[in-house]
């Protein structure tokens, strides 16, 4: 009788938590889930359901730790053995910009969904989720932070407890919820990831638009496969689903006459930085204006697509991604910049609002808007493929002095394999010099950038010290290694201004003192002696520059430190 007793109470109040509503659903579509409501949520269905595990993982700026829900039909939460077993391991990021909650609650009722069986997981298919990525912009709640939004009545605000943009920390890791995502990417080491957003920009039908990750940075046969094969699927789906999407909106010149352009997304980017472990990521840009409800459960009806896509197609993908992982440890040569190819689009429909004009009420001047009453459809370009330049030689391997532990320790957090040496040794490697670069006045997340490096290389010997890193270029994540540490990349740590120490000379002289020792100096080395003077003939400013040419004469001597803008990442051949 007792064992009845005890069956019905745990019938009724796993009942009760699989039923559990929403703030989405009890409000009619108008609210979205708190931080505590979401993770209060979550922790019930774990207590309920066999298919459900909540995890605290690392930390984040706000004091509050980032969760990870894992969702898995056999009740088996392990993420190795998840792949061993063929699974296609889906990872959903949500709230990384909380005034954008769309994902937060979608996610909400679809592992709910999950867990009571309203929504069938395939075997072939685990799941994990960040509830809410940026937890300090998710408390920092507000109604005015997203003018161009509607709905929900509350929401948070887009920048993080440092007020950094998160969708761009994602290589340089000023935040510690990049660092905990960089940990939890790679424990599960997702097939697909997604990163809910809503957008901002022009006025159009479309509730649901999709990012996809730039085809042409993943390796070839994948990313040949996620654009022929895979994201078809996913828009053919989305049609019969009843929410018909197009690609993230970007027009070439604010206008569909002019075609769109599939964005470009380096990897400050959660898109760009998954495609570096060739991972194929995805971003769901919900359209501003629609209502929010209607967000909402596009973006649930988009989450649903991507699982029965992944079941379906999982062999295929499974096969052409481990060939992906094994192809970047042998590929030779890695390109470091893309742009747009304006010779090469398809056509797509795109379903708009005709532009007018009236006066404005706030201005009283001319003002465009959208006019619905209006709507179009039409072919427009799409201009989806980027040409690859500033191409670079893989070396055997990098190295790197000590001394800059910042970024060893962004190398270790992404599981780069590395060794140290044992003793100091003096090696051959190929140097750069930062010849030129553009740093820029304005402070942008954090950094002042750096922008069109140029470099000069030589082969030299220089001095190494028993512990500095060794970075063997025959690994998974070689395509990160490439990015970040070679200093012309588009978004490399030197771009990122971890190495701006390097820039500054740090001895000097008088000119007084030195003028003794450089006459001394030109004496002893007749070559120097010779440039000095043609340049003295080539330039007539420099020839009645004193000081220029001391600094001529010291920048081409002994006494001239050799770290002044040696770049100290070494490559190894």
């Amino acid at each position: 009788m007792k064992i009845i007793f005890c069956f019905l109470v745990f019938s009724f109040i796993s009942g009760s938590v699989f039923s559990q509503q929403t703030p989405f659903e009890n409000s009619n579509g108008k609210e979205t889930a708190t931080y505590f409501q979401a993770i209060e949520f979550y922790k019930n269905l774990d207590k309920s359901s066999a298919k459900i595990l909540v995890k605290k993982m690392g930390p984040t700026d706000a004091g509050y730790p980032l969760h990870l829900v894992l969702v898995s039909n056999a009740g088996k939460f392990d993420p190795e053995v998840w792949h061993k077993q063929n699974k296609i391991v889906i990872l959903i990021n949500n709230g990384i910009h909380p005034g954008e909650p769309d994902g937060i609650d979608a996610s909400m009722m679809l592992v709910r969904d999950i867990a009571n069986n309203k929504i069938k997981l395939p075997d072939n298919v685990a799941l994990a989720f960040i509830p809410v990525y940026n937890i300090g912009g998710s408390l920092n709640r507000n109604s005015f932070s997203r003018a161009n939004q509607n709905g929900p009545l509350e929401y948070g605000f887009r920048g993080n407890a440092q007020n950094l943009d998160l969708n761009r920390d994602f290589t340089k890791d000023d935040s510690k919820n990049a660092r905990s995502f960089t940990q939890i990417f790679h424990y599960l080491n997702p097939d697909i990831q997604i990163d809910n957003h809503v957008s901002d920009g022009a006025d159009y039908q479309y509730t649901m638009t999709l990012l996809t990750t730039q085809y042409d940075k993943l390796d070839a046969d994948l990313g040949h496969w996620l654009k022929e094969k895979f994201e078809p699927e996913l828009f053919k789906s989305m049609t019969k689903k009843g929410w018909e999407m197009t690609p993230y909106v970007d027009f070439e010149r604010s206008s569909p006459d002019s075609g769109m352009v599939q964005f470009y997304d380096p990897p400050r980017y959660s898109s760009g930085y998954a495609t570096l472990f060739q991972t194929m990521a995805f971003m769901p840009e919900t359209h501003m204006l629609k209502p929010f409800a209607d967000r909402v459960k596009s973006t649930y009806a988009l989450m649903e697509t991507f699982i029965e896509q992944s079941s379906i197609h999982a062999a295929e993908l499974i096969t052409v991604r481990k060939k992906a992982m094994n192809d970047i440890q042998k590929e030779k040569s890695f390109p470091l910049s893309w742009q747009v190819d304006s010779s090469k689009y398809s056509m797509i429909n795109f379903k708009g609002y005709e532009q007018a004009f009236k006066t404005s009420d706030a201005t009283a001047l001319q003002r465009m808007y959208y006019n619905r009453n209006k709507p179009f459809t039409k072919q427009v370009k799409f201009y989806n493929v980027f040409s690859s330049k500033n191409f670079v030689t893989k070396p055997e391997a990098y190295i790197i002095p000590q001394g800059w532990w910042a970024i060893i320790d962004l190398l270790k957090l992404n599981k780069v394999k590395m060794y140290q040496l044992k003793n100091d040794s003096s090696i051959e490697v190929e140097a750069y010099h930062i010849d030129d670069y553009k740093a820029s006045p304005r402070a942008y997340e954090k950094h002042h950038r750096n922008t069109d490096v140029k470099v000069s290389s030589s082969t030299q010997k220089i001095k190494f010290l028993k512990g500095d890193y060794v970075i063997p270029m025959s690994q998974a994540a070689n395509r990160y290694i490439v990015e970040m540490l070679e200093p012309t990349g588009d978004d490399s740590f030197f771009a990122w201004n971890f190495f701006d120490a390097i820039l500054q000379q740090k001895e000097g002289y008088s000119d007084y003192r030195w003028e003794d020792i450089a006459a001394e100096v030109l004496k002893n080395n007749l070559q120097l002696k010779q440039k000095l003077e043609a340049k003295k003939l080539s330039d007539s400013k420099f020839a009645n520059d004193a000081s220029a040419q001391l600094n001529f004469i010291y920048k081409n001597s002994p006494y001239y430190e050799p770290a002044h803008l040696r770049y100290p990442v070494y490559r190894l051949f």
